[in-house]
């Protein structure tokens, strides 16, 4: 990958971090004020593309760094990474693939 590219890749997985980290804190500032906002909360399994040890612990990372998300297992395979998510909806784990691993997988291209 051509180094002005790899920049771009990477300043495009920060832009995407701090967007979904202000959504994020908005959404659970929410969540604290009116409780009844959260329909139901639950735990995902997310088939990973990426396989490098280190897109996985960064993918897993920017999960848990993201207010209402947190990863809590990467199966023996590596294959599923398991996430909590506060306010569960029917897209959250396409969301992360088109999202944070997709530029992840691009950023560490």
């Amino acid at each position: 990958m051509k180094p002005l590219r790899r920049v771009l890749a990477w300043a495009v997985l920060g832009a995407l971090f701090f967007r979904e980290l202000v959504f994020s804190v908005r959404d659970v500032l929410a969540a604290v004020m009116n409780p009844d906002r959260i329909d139901h909360s639950g735990i995902v399994a997310v088939p990973l593309d990426v396989r490098s040890d280190m897109g996985i612990a960064m993918l897993a990372n920017l999960i848990t760094l993201t207010p209402g998300t947190t990863s809590l297992h990467v199966s023996e395979d590596r294959r599923r990474l398991y996430v909590h998510v506060m306010n569960l909806s029917d897209d959250v784990v396409e969301q992360i693939k088109s999202g944070f691993e997709r530029r992840v997988m691009e950023a560490m291209d």
